[in-house]
């Protein structure tokens, strides 16, 4: 409804709805006799897509990206929020949602706190799930200083997903190469069946539950994986990729996408800041795999992908090309650190702009 009438409206005349427009005219469009199973839904449910929507508007135009778009029912994630007069009982494992009632969902972990939101979402594959936003009112906890022995530099990459400074190397699981396969079969059926069919519905389910495995495996990977880093080392800097860019590389783009470097990043950077660890970003264009770490000679035959290894001309020091590419990771951010500071490491937070910039 918002959606197409706000856009509707700007190419006609240029004319801009708010959400407080859409919302009033979502109070006429439920007197209408078509529209009567709007009733059905929770108001404050329906005024929330409605400024979901408005938040992706103002979102493109500040960040010139992401431009809004109808979902689709059957390939697109469905959500529903609803924002007050939920009640959970983790006794009997039931939820209450309002104009549903009480829905019986699997526990896997309890919360204290005040209940601010609760979102309703369904996968494509048919599988729902609830998501409760909670006010603990707890605070974050403070910065541990940096220390160069406890901190870590992490070099991202598409044969080794992660090679850290501290020598440790972390295989890519590649889910969804090893899946291909599969997936190929199963596009190949979809596309042999009869549009609306119900054998259509039943492998466009398997082509979506396929995806959401190999989705649910990366995600539990990466979890586990960013975990144990936060949980072992006080101070973790990473390079700032530009994964966008790169991802128009037709050769690689599969498996950059495959690899899901910014959501590792993104689950770092969080997990570090509830864990009172530091976080930081380097440049994109300061550490390389050419810099020698060791005397810092630059080696412009290791620019090709396939030199593994190398010794450095000037001082002779052997490298792994990902294991180097970590040192000049750590080294050069813990440098940017002391520099932002003033010669006092302290903490990094608040200093990772700095260092972007």
């Amino acid at each position: 409804m918002g959606f197409g009438q706000k856009k509707e409206a700007y190419e006609k005349d240029k004319t801009s709805l708010s959400a407080y427009d859409l919302c009033k005219e979502l109070t006429l469009l439920k007197k209408e006799e078509d529209k009567e199973w709007l009733k059905e839904v929770l108001t404050q449910s329906l005024q929330q897509s409605i400024l979901n929507m408005e938040a992706a508007y103002k979102r493109f135009f500040r960040e010139k990206k992401g431009y809004p778009k109808f979902k689709s029912k059957k390939f697109s994630k469905q959500s529903l929020k609803f924002p007050q007069n939920v009640t959970i009982d983790f006794n009997t494992h039931r939820i209450y949602l309002p104009k549903i009632g009480n829905v019986k969902f699997f526990k896997n972990r309890t919360f204290n706190g005040i209940v601010k939101t609760v979102t309703v979402s369904k996968t494509p594959a048919g599988t729902y799930f609830v998501s409760v936003l909670v006010d603990d009112s707890l605070e974050l906890p403070a910065k541990i200083p940096v220390k160069e022995e406890t901190t870590l530099g992490i070099d991202v990459g598409i044969k080794s997903f992660a090679v850290m400074s501290d020598g440790q190397v972390c295989d890519n699981p590649k889910y969804f190469e090893r899946a291909e396969k599969r997936l190929v079969v199963l596009q190949k059926r979809l596309s042999r069946k009869q549009t609306g069919s119900n054998r259509r519905e039943k492998a466009r389910k398997a082509v979506a539950k396929q995806h959401e495995k190999i989705s649910n495996k990366r995600a539990n990977f990466l979890h586990q994986l960013s975990s144990v880093l936060v949980r072992e080392n006080q101070t973790i800097i990473v390079e700032d990729l530009n994964v966008k860019g790169m991802l128009t590389n037709h050769k690689l783009a599969k498996h950059i996408a495959s690899a899901s470097w910014s959501e590792f990043t993104r689950q770092l950077e969080y997990k570090c800041e509830w864990n009172g660890k530091n976080f930081l970003k380097i440049g994109r264009f300061e550490a390389s795999s050419q810099t020698c770490s060791n005397c810092g000679y630059i080696n412009k035959d290791v620019k090709n992908l396939k030199v593994r290894k190398w010794t450095c001309p000037k001082c002779g020091t052997k490298h792994n090309r990902d294991l180097n590419a970590s040192y000049n990771i750590k080294y050069l951010g813990l440098a940017q650190l002391k520099k932002d500071t003033r010669g006092e490491w302290g903490s990094a937070r608040g200093v990772a702009t700095s260092v972007n910039g």
